[in-house]
């Protein structure tokens, strides 16, 4: 028995547990091995694809003992069992959504996630940017060009795209006026305006996670530096934010730690510490 047996610990990746640096700290690494040694149950909650984290796996070696959230809370995958466990894909209406959308505005551009029979992934772009090839290169992947009525079915998500966040958020507000009951929409970071199935977010798959494994609500904790974290923030125990978080966080009342580039994750296993 360990002092976090039934606790899990859901952690963003990007720019919180996986630093501006582009690197995990030791820090924090030793914080989540001592979690995982005292019965912690540790995940990650990421909007990368199932394609690309594989690769962030392999890479960084990363320590999580739970099905991991990808593609913004579309997809939920045990990398132990070598599974997908759930997934929603878009219906079958967006690619119609999105020719309206790249109509009114002419310079938006976005990958389309398409998920092959054999489950394989492949990225299509449509108008790709500055912010599109930004956004694939830290990725590590290859977006396939074609237009919006060449690119298979079904998605697990659509990014949209563009070097300006102004011209971004009005596309935001156009989705949100005409979608809002179909489709989950949110930002991952200024430049990356994220499009999921009604029902796929962070939260909802914390919450999938956590029941499938028994753990109680009240045992919950989550951290999360951006507004497509905000979900799984509403579902944690105590809500955490790393403190270069973006405004729209700290303004939700998220509980803010050191920044990611100070360990944050390590931090909160501290104040953990101290919980239980």
């Amino acid at each position: 028995m360990g002092k976090f047996d039934g606790v899990l610990l859901a952690s963003d990746y990007d720019d919180t547990l996986y630093d501006r640096r582009l690197s995990i700290s030791r820090e924090n690494r030793e914080a989540i091995g001592y979690f995982l040694r005292e019965g912690g149950t540790f995940t990650i909650s990421t909007g990368r694809s199932l394609k690309n984290f594989s690769i962030q796996m392999e890479l960084e070696r990363l320590p999580v003992n739970s099905p991991v959230i990808l593609a913004n809370g579309a997809v939920i995958h045990d990398f132990a069992a070598g599974k997908t466990l759930w997934q929603r894909v878009l219906p079958d209406t967006i690619p119609g959504h999105l020719e309206e959308v790249c109509a009114s505005f002419p310079e938006a551009g976005f990958e389309a996630y398409h998920q092959e029979e054999d489950g394989e992934e492949t990225v299509y772009t449509f108008r790709a940017n500055l912010a599109t090839e930004k956004h694939l290169k830290r990725c590590r992947l290859t977006g396939i060009p074609r237009q919006i009525s060449q690119m298979p079915t079904p998605w697990i998500k659509v990014i949209l795209q563009h070097v300006d966040p102004q011209y971004l958020m009005a596309v935001e507000d156009y989705l949100l006026t005409r979608f809002a009951d179909r489709y989950e929409i949110t930002f991952s970071n200024p430049y990356l305006l994220e499009v999921t199935a009604k029902g796929a977010n962070k939260g909802l798959c914390v919450q999938r996670v956590a029941e499938g494994l028994g753990i109680a609500p009240d045992h919950i904790y989550c951290v999360g530096n951006g507004i497509n974290d905000i979900p799984m923030l509403a579902v944690s125990a105590i809500p955490f934010a790393p403190a270069d978080c973006y405004d729209e966080v700290k303004d939700w009342g998220a509980v803010i730690l050191p920044s990611c580039n100070e360990s944050c994750v390590a931090e909160l296993i501290r104040r953990l510490d101290g919980v239980y």
